[in-house]
């Protein structure tokens, strides 16, 4: 059985982050970039981050901004994986010297996936459901069915994913990892626990099936 990867973002609170681990969250997603709704300072992501247990991976999220203030996140937050949204090259997210993970806007349908060559160096590629320049945890969604079968790196699926419909984004788009936000909130940064649970016990039941 090939299990779903789960990562939880837009975290503001330890106690959402930490509910979300003991759930079976792989990884816990914090924002510090200026354009969200649900943006944390350096010192709230880190101490969301210092608070995880061991096993759980962070990561750092960022749009377009400059290379100093992603020095200050990687150093001041510490996170596993820095997260990059915006019109970055692989050459800019690889000078910080940590691994990453690159989001492909996927709002624009077939046209997008020629980007997914465009980042070697990155860990692996989000797909998300939002346009070219806009970001993430806008609760769109993309067709599923454009998610590639086989690519170079893991493929994590995010874009309007809910409890209701995660089970049948898995079994038509088999992604890596499944991403987070808005489907599991009560309002931005805010997770709902009932939905949160629902959502974790969702994409379980989609890898039994």
């Amino acid at each position: 059985m090939t299990r779903t990867r789960i990562k939880c973002c837009g975290m503001t609170r330890v106690e959402d982050a930490l509910l979300a681990a003991r759930l079976g969250a792989d990884a816990i997603g914090v924002v510090l970039t200026a354009c969200s709704r649900r943006r944390v300072t350096i010192e709230q992501a880190r101490g969301i981050v210092a608070a995880l247990p061991p096993f759980v991976t962070s990561v750092a999220l960022l749009m377009d901004d400059d290379a100093e203030w992603v020095r200050a996140v990687a150093e001041g937050v510490r996170p596993n994986l820095l997260q990059f949204h915006g019109s970055e090259t692989d050459a800019w997210c690889a000078q910080f010297g940590r691994p990453y993970l690159k989001a492909v806007a996927m709002g624009e349908g077939a046209a997008a996936l020629a980007r997914l060559r465009d980042y070697p160096q990155a860990e692996g590629l989000l797909l998300d459901g939002h346009g070219l320049g806009e970001p993430g945890g806008s609760g769109k969604a993309f067709d599923w069915g454009l998610m590639p079968a086989a690519a170079e790196q893991p493929l994590v699926l995010a874009g309007g994913l809910h409890p209701g419909n995660v089970g049948e984004a898995i079994r038509r788009a088999r992604p890596w990892a499944v991403d987070v936000a808005s489907g599991i909130e009560s309002a931005p940064g805010i997770k709902d626990p009932a939905r949160l649970a629902a959502f974790i016990a969702a994409v379980h039941a989609a890898d039994l099936a």
